[in-house]
């Protein structure tokens, strides 16, 4: 009889449901950048957070929330200093990470010093769940710090940002691609209500005119992407403004999902086939699905600040899918820098001397053309009528 007891108890700790329970990381529990534990993974693999080399200085580690399954090991959030201080925190490879006897997340290098902590005491243990949320928890279960609630320029799948009555929660471009310094845009999920997107002045982060919003001000609730891949904006009296309709986008068993804030400017949705071979929307590559806004060369015209593309210079598409801004010098003009374009043009001729006379002057003096481009409040028409 005790026999037949025992049996379907066992059938039940071996089932499918209790082998995908979430696993917790317990007090104690340390992560070093060059050790085999430099990372925790969600239970199913799919994302990890821990040390992150970075892009171009492989000597120096992030600490951040990656997807783990693909190749590029996308960046979906990374760790600033504080909300007052938002540079990135960015430590060598004799750091470790701790999450401490006494309930606390700390970042120390190797003479003890901390770097980093988020700040809440308590804690019982972690969790670095399957949707890309890293977690601290209190004895009770209760959450004490989630890194869904302090995003970086990235949200995921049932990740929700609410409009706060005391301060704007927005995601903050990186400068560039691979460099996670704060960059030239701001999407808040404003105070008032309304989500907007800015450009902001580097490094003083002072907006400028917003350049793209919902105009939902007093009525706006939380920027929301739902479980089902669509991104909206839930007004207060109940109804929803698309930010991506969640239509032909592919499913979310089938493609990984993230909506980020570009170094462009531009707010895209993308996803990624989970299997090799299996990507219909464009290959083993992030793919945008979505973008706002539609057209992010027409979109910041402003007398104020750099615009998408810096000084002395002018935007275009990089001809992809994706249509990522691309920056262009006009004639006997190049770039302050090639690595970073966003950074606008400087002359490419000898200056002229104030010194010559009408004639000489006007002969050195040349107007080209360059066709498709508008100049909406620097073109020379303006002037002559």
């Amino acid at each position: 009889m005790v026999a037949l007891l025992l049996f379907p108890m066992l059938l039940q700790l071996l089932s499918p449901t209790c082998a995908q329970t979430q696993k917790n990381i317990t007090l104690g529990s340390t992560l070093a950048p060059q050790s085999p534990a430099s990372s925790w993974l969600s239970p199913s693999g799919d994302f990890a957070f821990g040390f992150r080399p970075v892009e171009g200085n492989t000597s120096f580690y992030l600490i951040a929330v990656w997807f783990n399954k693909i190749s590029d090991k996308t960046v979906v959030w990374y760790a600033k200093n504080t909300d007052q201080d938002p540079s990135i925190v960015e430590v060598p490879s004799d750091s470790f990470l701790q999450l401490t006897n006494d309930g606390a997340l700390s970042l120390k290098d190797r003479s003890g010093q901390e770097g980093w902590n988020p700040q809440v005491t308590s804690v019982a243990y972690a969790s670095m769940r399957d949707t890309g949320n890293f977690v601290l928890l209190g004895a009770d279960g209760t959450t004490k710090w989630q890194t869904f609630d302090m995003p970086s320029d990235t949200i995921l799948p049932t990740q929700v940002i609410p409009c706060n009555k005391t301060r704007n929660k927005s995601l903050r471009a990186r400068l560039d691609i691979d460099d996670y310094s704060s960059g030239r845009f701001l999407l808040d999920v404003q105070t008032d209500g309304n989500l907007a997107l800015y450009l902001v002045a580097v490094p003083s982060g002072s907006k400028y005119q917003q350049y793209w919003s919902t105009d939902t001000t007093g009525n706006g609730s939380e920027l929301v992407f739902s479980e089902t891949g669509k991104v909206y904006f839930a007004l207060t009296d109940g109804t929803q403004i698309n930010i991506s309709s969640g239509a032909g986008i592919g499913s979310m068993a089938d493609y990984f999902h993230r909506a980020t804030l570009d170094p462009d400017g531009v707010f895209r949705q993308y996803v990624y086939p989970k299997k090799a071979n299996a990507g219909i929307l464009g290959g083993e590559t992030w793919t945008a699905v979505s973008m706002q806004p539609q057209n992010i060369c027409h979109a910041i015209v402003s007398d104020v600040g750099s615009g998408v593309c810096g000084f002395n210079s002018y935007c275009t598409f990089d001809g992809t899918r994706n249509q990522i801004a691309s920056c262009q010098c006009p004639p006997w003009y190049k770039f302050f820098d090639e690595q970073k374009k966003y950074k606008g043009c400087k002359q490419d001729f000898q200056p002229h001397s104030c010194d010559l006379d009408e004639a000489t002057a006007l002969a050195q003096f040349e107007l080209r053309p360059i066709y498709g481009v508008d100049w909406p409040l620097s073109d020379y028409e303006k002037y002559c009528w």
